[in-house]
């Protein structure tokens, strides 16, 4: 899933160097110390299967030009793969297997070692010591801003490989899948596609369409999530999810009450 990150994420700086007079946003970037410059990206339109680049967006460094933690990466996709399992195994202890009421052979007087019950887990068919006993939970809650940096470190490598797309709208002209899918191939957005919009709400022809392609999947920005970043090959993001996205995120960043949102994570406590 993550192919080359270090190669990719080094050589590309933007997506716009060598254009030149192209009209840029009128939109700011809120205002947070970095060294790093903000990256550059095509807003396309979404009506045409042809690719028409209507304006150059600014993206945050500090959300779409971080450093890559594939450490961080990978604990939150461990995380979140486990967070919702429950293991089921489940073996029985002596006094729940089946039979075993009464003393296989008196204390005394007959040279055999001393047992009680033959459900006793050194009898075969009897209880297990210490068995996986279910439900099993394997809930657990990764740190506050660990979380914060698997989206920063995921949403980098995305544009940093080509992944990631700006869109204007999610508005199309019909409701036929076979026009999305034209528009896919087209476009080269490779086998799947995950359609990101600020509001749960999305347009009646987007989301008739999507309904029957399987490898494409819309969801609203307050889902968002690593998990599913990976899980498809191409990102596409509405512009309003864009800003709406580093705004939420640069807030968290910048928060006054941070000090006390971690202390319950902290290590030495």
């Amino acid at each position: 899933m993550l192919r080359s990150l270090k190669n990719a994420f080094f050589r590309r700086s933007h997506y716009c160097t060598s254009v030149q007079n192209v009209p840029q946003s009128s939109e700011t970037v809120p205002v947070v110390r970095t060294t790093r410059q903000p990256r550059q990206v095509w807003v396309e339109n979404f009506d045409t299967p042809e690719s028409k680049k209507l304006e150059i967006l600014e993206l945050h460094p500090e959300v779409f030009a971080a450093q890559p933690r594939i450490d961080i990466i990978h604990q939150n996709v461990e995380w979140q793969r486990k967070y919702r399992y429950v293991s089921f195994a489940h073996a029985k202890l002596r006094f729940e297997v089946r039979g075993g009421g009464r003393k296989p052979w008196p204390q005394k007087g007959m040279g055999r070692a001393r047992h009680g019950s033959i459900r006793s887990p050194l009898w075969k068919g009897g209880g297990v010591s210490h068995g996986p006993r279910s439900p099993t939970s394997h809930f657990y809650m990764l740190p506050y801003f660990t979380r914060v940096m698997g989206l920063t470190s995921t949403l980098s490598v995305k544009l940093a490989q080509d992944d990631l797309f700006v869109v204007e709208n999610l508005d199309i002209p019909v409701e036929d899948p076979k026009f999305l899918q034209e528009l896919i191939d087209a476009r080269t957005w490779g086998p799947s596609v995950l359609i990101v919009d600020e509001s749960d709400i999305f347009p009646y022809n987007i989301t008739a369409a999507t309904e029957q392609i399987p490898h494409v999947t819309m969801m609203p920005l307050y889902g968002l999530n690593v998990y599913s970043m990976l899980k498809y090959h191409t990102l596409v993001l509405t512009k309003d999810a864009v800003r709406k996205l580093e705004e939420r995120i640069l807030y968290q960043f910048n928060r006054s009450d941070s000090r006390e949102l971690v202390k319950k994570f902290r290590v030495s406590q």
